[in-house]
């Protein structure tokens, strides 16, 4: 199977704004261009944000200080991101994005169930980060809901045409914007720059804010979401690394860019949360820069809006390979760059018209943590068996080329037993479901309520889902597969996914 690239393979981002030529189609090794050394930089990038911080914001909602808050998020962006950088390691070993890989799983047509919830992921991040700024920027200048929307898709939209190689590039150059910014904000907090927010008059004296265990395991689970969340874009960044790239570094390198920058943010959107009732985060950080310097705040929002252009730009990039598996899926698909566009441009419209619709209706981001909370039981099934199968199960060995072939694969049309183990790992996940809008109960199950409504379902999702795939595997014949891959390695060495785990 080619693309335009393997016909002409220019696409590596080395004359000029020269445009992406894979898509969902297998990155030849005289392609892998990466270096292990980006990986750790590119993943402190994605959650060295503005929207991390309001995953800090968790804590103080539900009685946290920003002390248990930071330590609550840290443990919990530590263990979201253990999935996500073994996820990682699957990119360089197979040349794949990781929802094509997630075929030997759930079938050609089956691994749509898993697709739409990655869609839901990849859409919603970008949807509630528009309405973030959206609010914020209607609020710190009166900006218009579309002035916000284009003057943030237009540029991440051109971004995520042109591609993997200058999606890099522009991590890296948010890196510096990013830093020196947040340095500034973090050292305000520390240095009491910042003084508390007066308390509003008449208002009731709210309760101090501690240590509670049902506010702990809420902080932990929507960090150990936001990270987890990440683990179907790993592979889509890690795919053009040397075949020969140390698994090992590169677990290790993923997991201290994301885990450390994650935890930085929460931490000072704990702080905001408590000590300024933070609800805006836009609103929060224009605070924080006039706190410091006249008109500060402003360049603060301003820088901060330009660095987290190339985040959504990742998001768009990653729905669009989930879109076009899900319609290669049941229709065959040429992956040539007018494909991609097209996707993209797609997946932008779909994201502007949701947002805006949240925007006017509202509820703005008072479902924040309903939507972080979901989005973990969502993924939760899929990484568990995902993950089972590539380390435990076929251990690393995989026939690349069926992933591309609609009939006669030998993965088949749909994967009864990864299926069966999402839907076994979701249904049992059910009377555990902890969802609250802040204090307010959305739905707390049966299960969940004897043990005093403490959010155990994600645990539980990963547990059953996981042991559900190993045991229904048992039978499968994988001395077969081994004879295809065998002999696809014989008479095409450039697909050989190594020698497994």
């Amino acid at each position: 199977m080619k693309s335009d690239a393997q016909k002409t393979p220019a696409s590596q981002g080395q004359n000029g704004l020269e445009i992406e030529g894979h898509s969902i189609d297998f990155i030849p090794d005289h392609e892998r261009t990466d270096k292990l050394s980006t990986q750790g930089p590119f993943w402190f990038v994605g959650n060295f944000t503005f929207f991390t911080m309001t995953i800090g914001f968790v804590g103080p909602s539900v009685g946290l200080s920003s002390l248990w808050t930071t330590i609550a998020g840290t443990l919990g962006i530590m263990f979201g991101t253990l999935f996500m950088a073994f996820h990682g390691s699957q990119g360089p070993h197979l040349g794949l994005p990781q929802m094509i890989q997630s075929r030997a799983q759930f079938g050609y047509r089956g691994v749509v169930l898993v697709l739409l919830a990655t869609l839901f992921v990849f859409a919603g991040f970008n949807i509630v980060n528009l309405v973030l700024m959206m609010q914020g920027l209607k609020t710190l200048f009166a900006w218009g809901p579309m002035q916000v929307a284009l003057a943030v898709t237009v540029p991440a939209t051109i971004l995520a045409i042109l591609g993997h190689d200058w999606m890099h590039k522009t991590f890296k150059w948010s890196l510096f914007l990013s830093l020196p910014l947040y340095g500034i904000v973090t050292l305000a907090v520390l240095m009491g720059w910042i003084h508390d927010a007066p308390p509003v008059a008449n208002a009731p004296v709210a309760a101090p804010l501690g240590f509670t265990w049902i506010g702990f395991i809420a902080q932990f689970a929507a960090g150990a979401s936001y990270n987890i969340a990440y683990a179907p874009y790993v592979s889509d960044y890690s795919r053009y690394l040397p075949k020969n790239t140390h698994s090992g570094k590169l677990i290790a390198a993923v997991f201290l860019g994301a885990s450390l920058s994650g935890a930085w943010m929460i931490a000072v959107g704990g702080w905001l949360g408590e000590h300024l009732h933070a609800t805006d985060i836009l609103v929060a950080l224009n605070s924080v820069g006039a706190s410091v310097a006249p008109q500060l705040g402003t360049v603060v929002v301003a820088i901060t809006i330009l660095a987290f252009l190339p985040v959504i730009a990742m998001n768009i990039y990653s729905a669009k390979l989930t879109a076009i598996t899900g319609v290669d899926s049941f229709k065959k698909i040429n992956p040539t760059p007018k494909v991609r566009i097209w996707a993209i441009l797609g997946v932008v419209f779909l994201q502007v018209g949701v947002a805006m619709g949240i925007y006017t209706s509202g509820s703005g981001l008072s479902v924040l943590n309903i939507y972080l909370v979901v989005m973990l039981y969502f993924l939760v099934p899929w990484t568990a068996v995902n993950l089972t199968d590539y380390f435990f199960v076929r251990k690393g060995r995989y026939a690349i080329p069926h992933f591309f072939l609609p009939h006669d694969n030998i993965y088949g049309h749909w994967g009864s037993r990864g299926l069966i183990a999402y839907l076994i790992g979701f249904i049992a996940m059910i009377p555990f479901f902890t969802i609250f809008n802040g204090t307010e109960e959305v739905y707390v199950g049966p299960l969940a309520k004897m043990i005093g409504s403490v959010d155990m379902a994600w645990l539980v999702g990963l547990i059953v889902s996981g042991v559900a795939y190993y045991l229904l595997c048992l039978t499968l014949d994988l001395e077969k597969e081994e004879k295809v891959i065998r002999h696809i390695e014989k008479t095409s060495p450039h697909f050989t996914a190594g020698e497994g785990w």
